[in-house]
């Protein structure tokens, strides 16, 4: 062949390639920042943290994970949205940041349409309904009559604004009498509960099995389809007749333009290990959380068909942007 078409053949080959696949060739070569909504001791940090660990020794670079909580989750779903597109920053977000605050905020910081690539989706985050066992109640109507009886004293704390929605839902058609406190992180209710500050919660269940199991909290109802197997005697909010408004996910994303050969490889990595029996059982199925791990095409249509069903029930709820 003359050598002149040959070397032709093989320019053009690297200009379809394109850049993207000649980084993911070299890809990692420092550092991979993670953010996450949660606060240190959150279930979304705890949980990238060990999926980092695997990662790293995987793509043979630190995997240093970023606290970016607060602000309804808006703080890190900015952060992400304002990171350099370059593979080198990837984020782990909640339902909030990618389908529902959209909806719930008159204003955010950034597009959640248009300026985040999906990875996967990591896992669906089990959520319970808890009150500190110094309140001495087994039920959400011994919970309402405790409340009418020491009204204007007891406080709860929710992180996903549809579990808000269901708790003020709740104390409508109880007439129950708690008073709904912000809350930055699971850490943070964790605090509440056992000192007794904020005495009741809606929070991730990985957050409290300990202390579920030890007495020193009381479940009243998980938020999920089905009952936990952990606690198969804790009721589901639907079968209370308060059922959940949308599933709590967290998913990995990055900012949009990633290059698609970088974002197929982490994919690759991230799936491989959230599939690995071992680590699947001991970080997510043991700890009440409910393992997906999809693929980006998923991912993407899942976060639409979520925003558009957070959408209808947030405004069917009466729900008045903050």
């Amino acid at each position: 062949m003359n050598p002149l078409i040959t070397l032709l053949a093989v320019l053009t080959a690297a200009t379809l390639a394109g850049p993207g696949a000649a980084h993911a060739q070299n890809y990692p070569t420092k550092p991979i920042r993670v953010i996450t909504a949660n606060s240190a001791g959150g279930t979304s940090d705890i949980f990238v943290r060990a999926l980092g660990e695997e990662l790293q020794k995987r793509l043979g670079q630190p995997i240093i994970v970023e606290n970016r909580s607060g602000g309804g989750m808006n703080i890190a779903g900015r952060a992400c949205a304002e990171a350099p597109n370059d593979g080198y920053n990837i984020c782990i977000l909640p339902n909030e940041v990618l389908t529902l605050n959209e909806f719930t905020y008159k204003a955010i910081p950034y597009n959640p349409e248009k300026d985040f690539d999906p990875i996967t989706n990591a896992f669906i985050n089990t959520q319970v309904l808890v009150v500190s066992s110094a309140l001495n109640v087994n039920s959400l109507d011994e919970l309402a009559a405790l409340s009418k009886a020491k009204s204007g004293t007891l406080s709860y704390s929710v992180l996903a604004i549809p579990m808000q929605i269901t708790f003020e839902n709740w104390k409508k058609k109880t007439g129950a009498d708690i008073i709904a406190v912000p809350s930055r992180g699971g850490a943070d209710m964790v605090t509440g509960l056992l000192t007794g500050t904020t005495p009741v919660a809606i929070v991730g269940l990985p957050n409290f099995i300990a202390h579920i199991r030890s007495g020193t909290v009381k479940a009243l109802a998980v938020d999920s389809e089905k009952r936990s197997p952990l606690f198969p005697d804790v009721p589901t909010l639907g079968e209370l007749g308060f059922p959940n408004l949308a599933p709590v996910f967290f998913g990995f994303v990055a900012p949009v333009g990633t290059p698609k050969p970088v974002i197929q490889k982490l994919y690759q990595d991230i799936t491989a290990i959230g599939n690995d029996p071992a680590f699947r059982q001991k970080r997510l199925i043991d700890i009440g959380i409910v393992p997906v791990f999809d693929t980006p095409e998923q991912f993407g249509a899942y976060i639409k068909s979520q925003r558009a069903n957070g959408k209808r029930m947030i405004q069917d709820s009466g729900f008045q942007p903050r």
